[in-house]
């Protein structure tokens, strides 16, 4: 889901009367310190509060590398009819797991077996709706000569082939009839020919041929029958010509289509129907013809409005028109507007009516109708716990309860979770609640949201014990940290707190967990910090609201800003270069979003915010700021650059390479020379390394500030590295650190390693870690130059640091695999692999459970993790071998 899920917590009474300037004085230091004053402990407390985790609306198995493996298996042998299906479950079961990469690959893969147009249209709408820009990309790969817009719009025609039996015209017996036949409509006459009439179909063939009294009359009175003189003149040149005028109206054809289903004209009502689909250019239209296309059964141009519909969204369902259309919709017409397609096509409009608003009657209505299309027991058990999560939040209790009992009673244990919340709000007492999910935990694999969710039952050194395990099996939730973090900071901790919730934001960058670090600022007064926070936050989501949803973080922003000094912009940017030396990433978010405000160079700023967001693994914050550089780009040469960048950053290297070659012949400028450097040391096209060290040396010729000449040197040497000139690659990296480039320190290092100087290797990372903000990946890397005690001891920080890097895990299991401990081995990997789909850590599992003749869990995890990576050679070896010895 790309909006916040509230939870209940989010709705209490302790913050209704919350006013941000009762505790923001104008006045600096008017505001008394919280440790020392009860009554503001109080007041602190209704703000300084981990809001309780929502029930998510996802997908989430308790064991999803079976169900991977499942679908991998099912995928194998099902029809192709079938495989778009299961891709979307897949889809689901990587959202639950939060595989932003993983999801959209199978979104992907959906689009690509899609077996009709309408999964087609469905697919494609959801790959462009979760990839936002897609229309500029086109764009610009249309300015390089390549017009290729790989979700384009369909040729709906083209697609929908005609009917051959339609084509071929049946021979008509004249029986000496005369040749002529008039048709009276009103007081005009319309000359016809009476056989290419009757060839039109079988009733016009019984009027004009056969034993009716029309067969034997030259004139025939249609007056009645709803066509205009214009339109049976169109129907005659039809018969003539088997092709309709370009020149007919939209009403007339419209006319004519009734026409032709009333009579069973069926060649005649499939051109008009071509002709109609052909004339659909907005949602206005769409609405108007959708309407004509079920009635008459138009099939081509329900399937153009369909599509129009899809590429209107997210906006076309603020129409209400749109969404009274796919809401009414019964059976039979959804089987005729989308095909077999029905249950995918109301995902895709649940999952954007939910990112609108939750809690809208429109997001119920695709629900149901969700709940309606579902046609196996997984499809079923997802759509009634995402109604339940739903009627969950409008308090419409009943209901919820009944569709979480569905979704358990069909094998989704976490609904459990809807169940627990609702028992406890309908006025259980906790008891029942934490029993129950007691039993889920003695009856399941124990799992990270099991114990988060019993926490919320219990009290003191329960709770404690249970977000602790909560941690321990999932730590990427991050509920218990900001449970710990809040609690440390009530009791007037606040060194524990900062800790806490620092630990989390190391290696994930929570909203939610950014908004509590602002509370902990602000009741300590720290507005300098609290500021940098709330900045970052701005810059990952520009409206977000803080507070439950309460107040704007724009207006805490700006209420917080008037207790912090003013810097020049000779000040913000030593901060920046301060902030990018020691590799905190989110204070130089900060510092860029302050200097936005007052720089008149915004195209620079916005790329430098880009580059960022990318080392912080936010690739669609990174990608729209990429955007905003190109729009606020000063000049033409500035302009492409970024362009370049955009391209090169969405798969489309040799289209950004010829975009920074075009930069360069109007102004040689540092980005120009680095971006075409960087994009042809990845392209296929020369992968000649000394001509990406001319690139760079180019680069470094042209004024620069010293972050990028910085990045420019490091990049230089590890070229020099990959050539074996360990010199040269080593005053790279000395002339880099000389200008604080702080992650040269790392490539100096590789530099001794390679000089076999492992001493050298592990001082100069320790150099590194010592300077880093951020220094999970150093202490990795570091553990790569020392003996294996020491080895154990950086991975163990790394796992500390950051628990979703996956290199310590397979060390330790390596490790213990050697000593012949194979069930400790298994274990250290399952570990992981219960909150990261990662295609290693599955292979080196499956890998131990050949080694110890456990073929079938094996082929389980071979088969999760091709859904994981599906063209990995290694691990379809190992797949073809395992496969090969089961039973």
């Amino acid at each position: 889901m790309k909006t916040f899920f509230p939870s209940e917590s989010c709705k209490g009474p302790q913050l209704n009367a919350f006013d941000p300037q009762s505790w923001l004085q104008v006045e600096r230091g008017k505001l008394s310190k919280f440790s020392s004053n009860s009554s503001s402990s109080s007041s602190i407390e209704s703000f300084i509060k981990a809001p309780e985790p929502p029930v998510l609306p996802f997908f989430k198995p308790v064991d999803y590398v079976e169900v991977l493996a499942q679908m991998h298996e099912e995928l194998e042998s099902c029809s192709p009819q079938e495989r778009s299906n299961l891709y979307l479950l897949q889809f689901q079961v990587f959202r639950g797991l939060g595989e932003v990469k993983l999801m959209r690959r199978s979104l992907r893969s959906a689009w690509l077996k899609a077996s009709t147009v309408h999964e087609k249209l469905v697919f494609g709408a959801w790959l462009r709706y979760e990839k936002p820009g897609e229309q500029l990309i086109a764009d610009l790969l249309t300015s390089c000569k390549n017009c290729v817009e790989e979700f384009g719009t369909i040729d709906i025609s083209s697609e929908l082939q005609i009917d051959s039996s339609l084509n071929s015209h049946e021979t008509v017996t004249e029986n000496n009839k005369s040749r002529k036949v008039v048709f009276t409509i009103g007081n005009e006459k319309i000359i016809c020919d009476r056989q290419k009439i009757a060839a039109l179909s079988a009733p016009f063939r019984a009027m004009l041929n056969g034993c009716f009294a029309e067969s034997l009359c030259l004139d025939v009175d249609l007056s009645e029958n709803n066509i205009s003189p214009s339109g049976m003149r169109a129907v005659s040149e039809f018969s003539k010509t088997g092709n309709i005028s370009k020149l007919v109206s939209p009403n007339l054809l419209l006319e004519i289509l009734v026409f032709a289903n009333k009579f069973c004209c069926e060649k005649l009502k499939d051109a008009c129907d071509r002709q109609l689909a052909s004339l659909v250019s907005s949602i206005d239209d769409a609405i108007e013809l959708m309407e004509y296309a079920i009635q008459e059964n138009s099939p081509v141009l329900a399937a153009s409005c369909l599509q129009t519909f899809l590429r209107g969204l997210p906006d076309c369902l603020n129409d209400d028109r749109v969404v009274e259309i796919f809401s009414h919709a019964d059976i039979e017409q959804r089987l005729f507007i989308v095909g077999p397609a029905s249950f995918s096509l109301y995902s895709l409009l649940s999952e954007v009516s939910m990112n609108l608003d939750p809690c809208s009657d429109k997001t119920v209505c695709f629900l149901q109708k969700l709940v309606e299309s579902a046609e196996t027991n997984r499809q079923r058990l997802f759509a009634c716990h995402q109604l339940g999560c739903v009627r969950l939040q409008r308090k419409e209790y009943e209901e919820a309860e009944s569709l979480f009992e569905a979704a358990l009673g069909l094998g989704h244990v976490y609904s459990v979770c809807g169940l627990a919340r609702l028992a406890y709000i309908k006025g259980h007492n906790k008891l029942w609640s934490y029993d129950k999910l007691s039993s889920i935990i003695s009856s399941n694999p124990p799992l990270g949201w099991m114990f988060q969710e019993r926490s919320l039952y219990s009290e003191g050194e329960k709770k404690i014990e249970d977000l602790k395990k909560a941690t321990e099996l999932d730590p990427t939730l991050t509920y218990p940290y900001m449970y710990r973090a809040a609690s440390s900071m009530i009791k007037h901790n606040s060194e524990a707190a900062l800790s806490e919730i620092n630990l989390i934001l190391g290696f994930k960058l929570a909203l939610e967990c950014l908004e509590l670090r602002f509370c902990f600022y602000l009741a300590l007064e720290d507005y300098r910090k609290a500021i940098c926070d709330v900045q970052a936050i701005l810059t990952l989501s520009p409206d977000y609201r803080m507070l439950g949803g309460r107040v704007a973080a724009s207006q805490l922003r700006t209420l917080v800003r008037e207790h912090v000094e003013n810097w020049t912009t000779a000040d913000c940017w030593m901060q920046l270069y301060d902030r990018w030396s020691s590799v905190d990433d989110i204070g130089s978010l900060s510092v860029i979003y302050q200097m936005l405000e007052s720089e008149p160079a915004k195209g620079v700023l916005y790329f430098r915010q880009s580059l960022l967001l990318l080392r912080l693994n936010c690739p669609d914050a990174a990608m729209r700021s990429l955007q905003l550089a190109r729009q606020h780009a000063s000049s033409d040469h500035e302009r492409l650059v970024y362009e370049g960048w955009i391209l090169y950053d969405t798969g489309h290297c040799e289209e950004g390479l010829k975009k920074a070659e075009e930069s360069i012949k109007i102004t040689r400028s540092f980005e120009a020379f680095f971006l075409k450097a960087y994009a042809l040391a990845d392209s296929s096209l020369d992968p000649n390394s000394s001509q990406v060290v001319g690139l760079l040396q180019d680069a470094l010729k042209c004024p620069s500030d010293r972050l990028r000449k910085g990045q420019a040197l490091n990049n230089l040497g590890s070229v020099y590295v990959d050539c074996g000139k360990l010199d040269l690659a080593a005053d790279c990296y000395i002339n880099a650190l000389n200008i604080r480039h702080t992650r040269a320190h790392q490539g100096l290092a590789r530099v001794h390693y390679l000089k076999n100087d492992k001493t050298a290797a592990y001082e100069e990372m320790t150099k590194l870690i010592e300077k880093a903000r951020n220094n999970a990946s150093a202490y990795e890397k570091r553990s790569e130059y020392c003996e294996r005690d020491l080895t154990k001891a950086d991975l163990e920080m790394v796992t500390r640091l950051d628990p979703t890097r996956v290199y310590p895990y397979r060390y330790r299991a390596a490790v213990l695999m050697d000593n012949h401990k194979d069930k400790e081995a298994i274990a250290e990997l399952s570990r992981a692999i219960s909150f990261k789909a990662d295609l290693h850590l599955l292979h080196l599992r499956a890998a131990f459970h050949e080694h110890t003749g456990d073929v079938l869990r094996a082929l389980r995890d071979c088969r999760a993790a091709l859904s994981v990576e599906p063209t990995d050679q290694e691990m379809l070896d190992l797949h073809s071998r395992v496969n090969s010895h089961e039973p």
